[in-house]
């Protein structure tokens, strides 16, 4: 049957269910992890930076997203998401939090991605990149976060979240869901500058940053 002329066209069903997804989804979270007992530590830096209007760049694991998404929540962070089908949904979910997003992949032919952040970061937004996704490996620092820091001038913020009453799906990052009243540590590493002369040098600084994340989340898993 043909639509009678000025009728508006029905939604379409995968996007309403994704829509409905999300929002369920963001209810969800914010009423679990307002259960949670959350503690912060090693912050002094990131708040040094924030109180000079400074824009950071946050690196995080990929399997850690959730408690730190909502840790940051409506501070307009832009976050680097990937244009895989599953990433449609952590981008909406991410969005109903207050954050911004730049879709891509900084490990997989990320040209537009990384420019897409450079931008952002000039723009004075402070972005967050899980160095490890949006496929693995697990815990594995590719470079893309050095060279916008590189090219930005931006220091970067690692930052890990550790929960010992938790969940943990069965997916490459054993994504991290705590469990009501879970306590749960956000550990921030030192804040931490690329001065590399050229990209090539800043993707060599991987192994160090890859420390300062083990660091981090050896002290998160300490203070729990």
């Amino acid at each position: 049957m043909s639509r009678e002329r000025g009728e508006p066209a029905s939604e379409p069903a995968d996007s309403a269910k994704v829509r409905w997804i999300v929002r369920v989804g963001a209810f969800v979270l914010r009423m679990l992890a307002r259960t949670w007992r959350i503690r912060v530590i090693g912050d002094e830096g990131l708040n040094a930076e924030r109180s000079a209007r400074r824009p950071v760049i946050f690196v995080l694991w990929h399997g850690q997203m959730l408690p730190l998404l909502y840790q940051h929540r409506n501070q307009a962070v832009r976050v680097l998401i990937s244009e895989h089908r599953d990433g449609e949904l952590v981008a909406r979910t991410a969005i109903a939090l207050g954050f911004g997003t730049v879709r891509g992949s900084s490990t997989r032919g990320s040209g537009r991605a990384l420019l897409g952040l450079v931008r952002e970061v000039e723009a004075g937004h402070d972005i967050a990149v899980t160095p490890d996704g949006p496929r693995g490996p697990a815990k594995s620092f590719a470079p893309g976060a050095l060279v916008v820091a590189q090219r930005t001038g931006a220091r970067i913020v690692p930052v890990t979240a550790v929960a010992r009453s938790a969940w943990h799906l069965r997916s490459w990052d054993r994504f991290l869901i705590p469990k009501p009243f879970a306590r749960v540590v956000i550990s921030y590493g030192p804040m931490s500058a690329v001065s590399a002369a050229d990209v090539r040098d800043a993707a060599r600084e991987a192994e160090r940053f890859q420390m300062i994340m083990e660091d981090a989340e050896r002290a998160g898993t300490t203070a729990a």
